[in-house]
């Protein structure tokens, strides 16, 4: 590193102090001038939809329990508190319950507070950098150094002083440090607004699906309770021979295998009660989880599609993204500032006498004015690389952004394709839970009366059975869809009262 230093003092007139503050403030018109890329937000994708084909007005509409058609309103926009559209206070409170103590939302609340914080702290920069000091020293000097003859001469200097210290940001590298920083503060804050989006996705998604669980605990007891009756007629049949040993040790089995799929249910929902203990920041043994049924939630009929171009803007993860890339541009023009020469201006002020009493009194001041231009002549290439990875560092940011809003748009299409699926799923499962139970019920009179094998029987009790889990897991699947359709329209952040609005403009600005 050369340095040259203009040093001006001892005998230096108030002219030449003068001077020298001119010649660096004169530099301060060059302060706008900052090197590097300017950020440019990324270009809005041009597609008309999300999916291959069109989607449908509607999803078809079918005669079972939360058949009801659901329509697709293209451009609408998604509501900050969507969990209501399902009409179950007990599911709203939970949600808000999580969001209120979840303890990995207070911790990206404060990552975002200490983003914050360093933004501000690097605007320091911008200010002359002050600095005052009081200083007593005691020295003696030798009697052949003060020209005196016998002892020494001991004494005491007092030095006050107030020093200023400024750096011109003559190449931009405070503006693009500033931004780099205000940039990272930015993406703290759409991980924040992902996290609650995904933390009131997955809390909804936990309450059905344990909701779910316990309709099939339900429907097994009801199973094991039907078999237990079945299983006293094949022993009555086995006692007046229309019925084998066999018979008997079958329907047994067929009990037993019935009661132990009970159980693994009664573990899994153990489990998603657990789980929703820890999204609302509690331990399993301290949380009181109302249940929630799904007989109880209602199916939201009108379900918002945003425009892909509206997507770019609402997705966490896009701004995020979108962030991250401007937070790399930025840094290129740190990284290209590091290799060009710097301009520092410093100064002090004070007095420096003999007796503490004497503090700026006439003829004891002191001053100094010092302009300094260093930069950097050979430093290994260091400097020159670290400018090539801040590049690569951009241009990797710029291929995550694409992927991050392929990956979006992917979502939300396959979210579609599965709602307009849904509603064909569960009237499959209602007619093939109908017919099964037909079935069964034909089944068990026809063998009570001698009619049919056991082995009908059994099998239509293995058809039923499986009808049952089934159907409910298509009703299941159509909430918990909806669920993740609201996700990942980006879950209406930007209706919350308790997130901060976009920039006034910004999805306007980002439509074509």
């Amino acid at each position: 590193m050369a340095r040259l230093k203009l040093h001006m003092a001892g005998n230096c007139s108030l002219v030449d102090v003068r001077a020298a503050l001119l010649v660096g403030c004169s530099v301060v018109a060059l302060g706008g001038c900052a090197v590097g890329p300017d950020f440019k937000r990324p270009v809005t994708p041009a597609i008309p939809r999300y999916t291959q084909a069109p989607t449908p007005a509607a999803t078809q509409a079918v005669h079972a329990v939360d058949g009801a058609a659901q329509s697709f309103d293209t451009g609408k926009d998604v509501a900050g508190a969507w969990w209501t559209l399902f009409r179950s206070p007990r599911l709203s409170a939970l949600i808000g319950a999580a969001l209120r103590q979840n303890p990995s939302l207070e911790a990206a609340q404060q990552t975002l507070h200490q983003a914050q914080e360093t933004t501000l702290a690097a605007k320091g920069a911008w200010f002359p950098q002050l600095s005052a000091g009081l200083n007593r020293q005691r020295q003696e000097l030798s009697a052949a150094e003060a020209g005196l003859h016998g002892a020494g001469e001991t004494f005491s200097v007092y030095t006050a002083q107030v020093g200023v210290n400024y750096t011109f940001d003559v190449w931009g590298q405070t503006q693009r440090t500033v931004e780099a920083d205000a940039a990272q503060a930015e993406y703290q804050r759409f991980q924040l607004e992902g996290a609650v989006n995904m933390l009131a996705a997955n809390t909804a998604t936990s309450v059905i699906n344990a909701a779910a669980l316990q309709a099939e605990i339900a429907a097994e007891t009801q199973l094991v309770a039907a078999e237990r009756r079945l299983l006293d007629v094949v022993r009555q049949q086995f006692e007046l021979g229309g019925a084998t040993g066999t018979d008997v040790a079958t329907q047994e089995a067929q009990l037993a295998n019935t009661e132990a799929l009970v159980v693994p249910l009664q573990t899994q929902l153990t489990q998603a009660r657990d789980q929703l203990a820890a999204y609302l920041g509690r331990a399993p043994s301290a949380a009181e989880i109302p249940a929630v049924a799904l007989d109880e939630l209602t199916l939201p009929g009108a379900l918002p599609v945003s425009l892909p171009s509206q997507l770019v803007a609402q997705r966490p993860d896009i701004r995020a993204s979108e962030a991250q890339l401007h937070t790399a541009t930025a840094q290129v023009g740190v990284a290209v500032a590091n290799r060009l020469p710097q301009l520092t201006l410093s100064a002090f002020v004070g007095s420096a006498p003999a007796q503490i009493g004497q503090l700026f009194t006439p003829g004891n001041g002191i001053w100094s004015v010092t302009n300094q231009v260093a930069g950097p002549l050979f430093q290994g290439g260091t400097l020159l690389h670290q400018q090539r990875a801040a590049v690569a560092a951009m241009r990797a940011a710029a291929a995550n952004y694409q992927n991050t809003v392929v990956t979006a748009f992917q979502n939300v299409a396959d979210v579609l394709t599965a709602l307009s699926q849904d509603a064909l799923a569960l009237q499959a499962n209602q007619d093939a839970e109908r017919a099964a139970a037909r079935s069964l019920s034909l089944a068990q009179e026809q063998y009570g009366a001698g009619g049919v094998s056991y082995l009908t029987v059994l099998t239509a009790q293995t058809q039923y059975q499986n009808a049952v889990i089934g159907l409910i897991r298509a009703r299941a699947a159509r909430y918990t869809d909806t669920v993740a359709l609201f996700a990942a329209l980006g879950g209406g952040w930007w209706n919350r009262n308790d997130a901060a609005p976009p920039p006034e403009g910004l999805i306007r600005s980002l439509l074509p």
